[in-house]
C-alpha cells in the first residue's frame, strides 16, 4: 500500500527535534519505513484565531490538564496532516515527536478509516484481547495521539466533525464521535516522553513516564 508518514517535530526545538530523530530512526528498524518530519503548529501560529478563522468550535479545550494555547497548537498540527492526508488520497501515519516504534507498523491490514496502533501514555486501560484489528477498546478514545493511521475518508470525516465538537486531539480521536475508529494489537508504538510542550504539572503526572525529571517545556 502507499502511504505517507510524518512526524511532528517544533521547529528550532531541540528537545523536540531529538525526540522526532529518534521516532524516524525506530520506524526505520521495523520495515525501512521511511518518516518525514511535519513542522508543527505553535502558540507563536495564533491557533485560536487560526480555528475561528476556519469557524471551528473550540470551547471544549478548556480543561485542567493542558494549556490552552498549545494544546490547541496541537490539535492543529494534527489537524494539518488530515488535510493534507484527505486531499491527496494517500493513507497516512501519524506520529508524535515523542512516538517510539516497537514492532512493525501496520501499513498492509485492512482498516476501515483511522487507527491506532500504539500503547495508551497516561491512565488506566484496558489491553485489547484480540490480535490485528479491532474495535477501539484501550479507552474511549485514544490514549495519546502519538502514533496511528488514516484513511482519506476517515481524514474528511475528522475533518468534518472537527467543525462543531473539536476538543484535545486524543480526546477527540474517540468511539462515540467515530463509531467505526479501530485499533491494532498487539500496539506496535509507545510514547517515551521526558518533557510536555503541551500539559501543565496536572496533566504531567497523570503520564506513565512522568517523573521528578520530567520537564514541561515552551513551544
Amino acid at each position: 500500500m502507499n502511504y505517507e508518514a510524518y512526524v511532528i517535530a517544533i521547529e528550532d526545538h531541540e528537545q523536540s527535534q531529538n525526540a522526532a530523530n529518534k521516532c524516524i530512526r525506530s520506524a526505520k528498524r521495523w520495515g525501512e519505513i521511511d518518516v518525514q518530519k511535519f513542522k508543527a503548529v505553535t502558540p507563536a501560529d495564533r491557533p485560536r484565531e487560526m480555528m475561528m478563522g476556519m469557524n471551528m468550535n473550540i470551547d471544549m479545550f478548556e480543561e485542567k490538564y493542558s494549556r490552552l494555547y498549545n494544546v490547541l497548537a496541537a490539535f492543529m498540527s494534527h489537524y494539518k496532516i488530515w488535510e493534507m492526508c484527505a486531499f491527496s488520497g494517500i493513507p497516512t501515519v501519524v506520529f508524535e515527536h515523542d512516538a517510539i516504534v516497537t514492532g512493525k507498523i501496520p501499513i498492509d491490514v485492512n482498516f476501515m478509516k483511522v487507527m491506532t496502533f500504539s500503547r495508551p501514555s497516561y491512565g488506566g486501560f484496558e489491553i485489547p484481547n484480540f490480535i490485528g484489528v479491532g474495535n477501539l477498546s484501550q479507552k474511549e478514545y485514544f490514549g495519546g495521539a502519538h502514533g496511528y493511521i488514516i484513511k482519506p475518508e476517515g481524514a474528511f470525516a475528522l475533518m468534518e466533525t472537527a467543525r462543531e465538537r473539536a476538543r484535545p486531539t486524543d480526546l477527540f480521536l474517540n468511539r462515540h464521535y467515530f463509531p467505526w475508529i479501530q485499533e491494532y494489537s498487539p500496539w506496535v508504538c509507545e510514547a517515551r516522553d521526558t518533557f510536555s510542550t503541551i500539559q501543565n504539572t496536572e496533566g504531567c503526572v497523570a503520564k506513565h513516564n512522568y517523573n521528578n525529571e520530567y520537564e514541561i517545556l515552551n513551544a
